[in-house]
């Protein structure tokens, strides 16, 4: 008898805090918390301009199918074999693997950095800063004439010819 009086007080409760609106009314005065959508457009009545040129539905779908073809599927057992041989073919095997993993380590250690400068408050932003001002000064020295970009041509050139040893 007490949980179905219990119950019962709930039900009225619930039935006393909820206020009832018609549905005409809400509709007409927009309570809703959300904007009204915008009327749908039918695409039968959208006009195309005449520079518009549309594709039939047939070449369209044929546009974007493409083909798998043999020659570019790559073999787990090949690449591992190409791989091997590769491996096999340096001489000095503990100065490849000490490079590799001082280049992981630097790698680590730089993203320990940029933690570090993006934890501080002002720094992020002094570095973009500095950041676009080199960008802007480089766009300025080096491409925004003709006489500098071939200057920026011949100064890379140069450091690859320094790099590869054909200088």
């Amino acid at each position: 008898m007490a949980t179905a009086a219990s119950s019962s007080s709930s039900m009225v409760a619930t039935a006393v805090l909820i206020p009832r609106f018609p549905a005409a009314s809400v509709r007409a005065t927009g309570c809703s918390a959300f904007p009204p959508l915008p009327p749908r457009v039918s695409t039968a009545s959208l006009s195309f301009s005449s520079s518009v040129k549309l594709i039939p539905e047939s070449k369209r779908f044929s546009l974007l199918q493409t083909k798998a073809s043999e020659e570019t599927s790559v073999d787990a057992d090949d690449l591992f074999a190409d791989l091997k041989e590769k491996w096999d073919k340096v001489e000095d095997k503990t100065t490849v693997v000490v490079y590799g993993g001082g280049a992981l380590v630097a790698v680590w250690l730089s993203s320990i950095l940029i933690g570090a400068i993006n934890s501080v408050p002002l720094l992020p932003k002094i570095m973009e800063l500095v950041g676009v001002g080199y960008t802007g000064w480089f766009i300025y020295r080096y491409l925004l004439f003709k006489s500098s970009r071939k200057e920026l041509a011949t100064d890379i050139e140069a450091l690859k010819n320094k790099i590869t040893g054909t200088e």
